[in-house]
This record gives structure tokens, C-alpha cells and sequence, in this order.
């Protein structure tokens, strides 16, 4: 095996492993920050000695010991440097009471992860900082490989996931899975940070692919990791089904050179039966679990229609019209009344979609979101407003943050403005 293959099998097994060792540090040592910094050292003797000696047989246990004997040596050295020399080793031989107890240091493994997810998705951070934090503590992710994910300076994202671990030092957060009432509101912020990792893999807000497959990767493993972890939870399962759904349409979702390709023209045949039939069964799941169906189950709900269907018309339009008025009676949002409108519009023609679309025009939270534009732009497009049409697609193209999606408004444009020559 070549260096450069023992190093990507360093970097998939770091982030394989990383929330194991991190969480489990942070349940000894009490401080998520000086956890990680461990941890980080462990990682660097493995980039040390592993292209010497080889790849470990069980690598995530060497990491593991490494972290453990590093936790030890730490606490030791510091406390060398307060007290004398003999005074420190009496006590430690005596009592080992100055050193935190790292019995059962490899055990409970799945709570320690849990509770992983609860400290980095704490409310009392900001949403950047939990998603930031997030990726660094249970994903592995390098401060650069966030920072390029989210289009952002390194600098910044360092900033931010140290001002994140501090902040949780200095609130005294308790490395602890929350109970009772609290459990809803902290299982809430985790399950819409991983939610915010999926989309903007999904569809990238900025930059030049429409497409991140690696922070949908990335959000599907967390979620499943949480689904694992907290078995009882339906609003769990509800986003593992919605995500496993979405992520089925990743290949027919862009063309051979990275172009967006909408959901009606998309060739279904390259959907991912497998993914699809997993978002069932965990939507399945999250039904019997509770009959109060979640934003997420409802949002899952709403992509089986289109996963069950063969093609676009097939799809029970009417059905999704229903399911969005669910949601929107638990989460009301101009969004959500647009995405109903489109729904719609495919239950009851173009002209009904149109008339609640345009109810949204003067909503201030959709003044710059693309997305109003564009599907006003296919509404009258359908119907034979062509000009107009071409407007509205230019109009969401100047809003449009993706270069991908940009290109495919003004190609939409374009495409007007030739019909339109050609009818003169």
C-alpha cells in the first residue's frame, strides 16, 4: 500500500471514527474543545506511524487508545506544572484522583455520539455554528472542507467553530442526552441541522454545481447514525425518509455536464429503487410511531407521491395539495404556499397555480427569492404568456446565486424570446 493509500485510508477511517473518540473524550474530560484537540492528536500519530507500520487491524480502537493515553498524558503534564514533581506522582500512584476516570472509556459509545449530536446542535449557538461544529466534531470534516462546502474563507469557519466550542465551555453544557420537554426543542435544533446539510447538498444555494454529493452523503449518515440512536423518535425517521427519497433522484437530477434538470423532465428509470424503498420503510415507521405527523414526515410524505409515481402526471397531485396544507398548518411560510400553488397548479391547471402565486408578490420574505419569478415564469408560460414568460425567467435569473441555475433560467428565457421571433 503507497503512502498516498494509507492516507486515504487514514482520512475514511477519521471520519468514520471521529465522533466515536471525540464523544467519548468529551464524557471523560468535560470540554468538547479540549476533546477534540485531543482526538486531533491521536489523528496526527496515525498520519505519523501508520505509513511506517501499517494500517491497524481494528484502526478505530487504535485511534481510540490513542486519544485515551493522549486525555492521560494531558492532564498529567499540566499538573506537573503547578506541583512539585514527587507530590504529583505520590498522588497519582495514591489515589489518581487529579486524572478523569477512564474506566469503561471504549463502552457506551452510542450515547456518547448522541450526545455528540445534542452539544453541537445546542440552541444556545447559532445556526452556522451548529452546522459548522456539526461537520467538524461528528462528520470529520477538515476546517477547509467546510469551509469549501459552504463556499466560505477558512478563516471565518475556524473562527466560528472556535467561538462555537467556547461558547459551549462557558455556558457549562452539560454533555448529557436532554430529557422530558427539553428533548423536543434540543432534538429539533439537531434534526434541522442536519436538514440544512442536506439541502444545501442538494441544491447548493451558491457556487458553480447545482449538486454537493458529499454533504448529502454526509446528512443522510447523520440522520441514519440518529435514526440508529434514537429509535423512538418519529420525527427521526420522518427526515431519514425524506432524505433517502430526495437522494434517490441525484442522477437524473443533473445532466453529463452538470446542468440542472427539473423534476419533470428527469428519466425516472435512473431513480434509485434502493433509496427509495429505504425513505418507505423509515416513513412507514415514522407512522406507527406517532399519528401527530412532524414537519419532516409530512415533507416525506409529500416525496413518496413522486417516488410511487411513473411519470409526472401520475403523480395524486390532489393528495400533495392536502399534505401541504398540513404542513403549512404546523409551519405557515410564503414557501410553503408557493410549493402548494405549484401542486396546484398540476391538480387544477395552470390558471388556479397562477392566481395563488400571484397572491405572493407583495409577501417582503419572497421580494429576492428566485423562485417566486421562476415559477410565475412557467405558469404563463403554460399558459401562453410568453412574453411575460421571459420576464419573469430573466427576473429570476438576476436573483439566482447559483451559476448552475442561472444558466438554466436564462436558457429558459432564451428559449422564449425564439418563440417569440418565431410567431412574429
Amino acid at each position: 500500500m503507497t503512502a498516498t493509500d494509507i492516507h486515504r485510508t487514514i482520512d475514511a477511517v477519521w471520519k468514520m471514527e471521529a465522533a466515536k473518540v471525540i464523544g467519548g473524550l468529551t464524557r471523560a474530560v468535560g470540554d468538547v474543545g479540549l476533546a477534540e484537540d485531543l482526538a486531533q492528536d491521536a489523528l496526527i500519530a496515525a498520519l505519523e506511524q501508520w505509513p511506517t507500520s501499517g494500517i491497524p487491524e481494528n484502526p478505530g480502537a487504535w485511534l481510540t487508545a490513542a486519544a485515551k493515553h493522549r486525555a492521560i498524558d494531558h492532564f498529567r503534564r499540566n499538573q506537573l506544572l503547578t506541583r512539585k514533581h514527587e507530590e504529583v506522582t505520590r498522588d497519582l500512584e495514591a489515589k489518581q484522583m487529579l486524572v478523569p476516570d477512564f474506566d469503561g472509556f471504549e463502552e457506551n459509545v452510542g450515547d456518547d455520539v448522541l450526545r455528540l449530536m445534542f452539544i453541537s446542535c445546542h440552541p444556545v449557538l447559532s445556526t452556522e455554528a451548529r452546522v459548522a461544529l456539526t461537520l467538524r466534531l461528528l462528520g470529520g470534516l477538515t476546517t477547509d472542507e467546510i469551509a469549501r462546502a459552504f463556499l466560505s474563507s477558512e478563516p471565518t469557519i475556524a473562527q466560528r467553530i472556535v467561538r462555537a466550542k467556547r461558547t459551549l465551555t462557558e455556558a457549562h453544557i452539560p454533555f448529557e442526552v436532554p430529557r422530558g420537554e427539553e428533548l423536543s426543542s434540543r432534538l429539533a435544533s439537531v434534526l434541522e441541522v442536519v436538514y440544512l446539510i442536506f439541502n444545501e447538498g442538494y441544491a447548493a444555494t451558491t457556487g458553480d454545481q447545482w449538486i454537493r454529493t458529499d454533504l448529502c452523503d454526509e446528512a443522510l449518515r447523520l440522520g441514519r447514525i440518529l435514526a440508529g440512536l434514537a429509535p423512538d423518535q418519529a420525527e427521526v425517521h420522518g427526515l431519514v425518509a425524506l432524505m433517502e427519497i430526495q437522494a434517490s433522484r441525484s442522477k437524473a437530477r443533473i445532466g453529463p455536464g452538470g446542468e440542472p434538470i427539473l423534476l419533470f423532465d428527469q428519466d425516472r428509470s435512473r431513480w434509485d429503487q434502493l433509496l427509495i424503498r429505504r425513505g418507505l420503510a423509515a416513513l412507514d415507521l415514522a407512522a406507527k410511531l406517532s399519528r401527530n405527523r412532524g414537519p419532516y414526515t409530512i415533507q416525506a410524505a409529500i416525496a413518496a407521491c413522486h417516488a410511487r409515481a411513473r411519470t409526472a402526471d401520475e403523480t395524486e397531485w390532489k393528495q400533495i395539495v392536502l399534505l401541504y396544507d398540513e404542513l403549512f398548518a404546523l409551519m405557515p411560510s410564503p414557501v410553503i404556499q408557493l410549493n402548494r400553488a405549484v401542486a396546484v397548479s398540476m391538480a387544477s391547471g395552470p390558471a388556479a397555480g397562477l392566481e395563488l402565486t400571484d397572491k405572493l408578490a407583495a409577501e417582503a420574505s419572497l421580494k429576492n427569492y428566485h423562485l417566486l419569478p421562476s415559477v410565475r415564469g412557467d405558469l404563463l408560460t403554460k399558459l401562453g404568456r410568453v412574453a411575460e414568460a421571459r420576464a419573469e425567467f430573466e427576473r429570476a435569473a438576476s436573483l439566482a446565486r447559483n451559476a448552475r441555475e442561472r444558466e438554466l433560467l436564462l436558457s429558459r428565457a432564451a428559449n422564449l424570446a425564439v418563440n417569440l421571433e418565431e410567431a412574429n
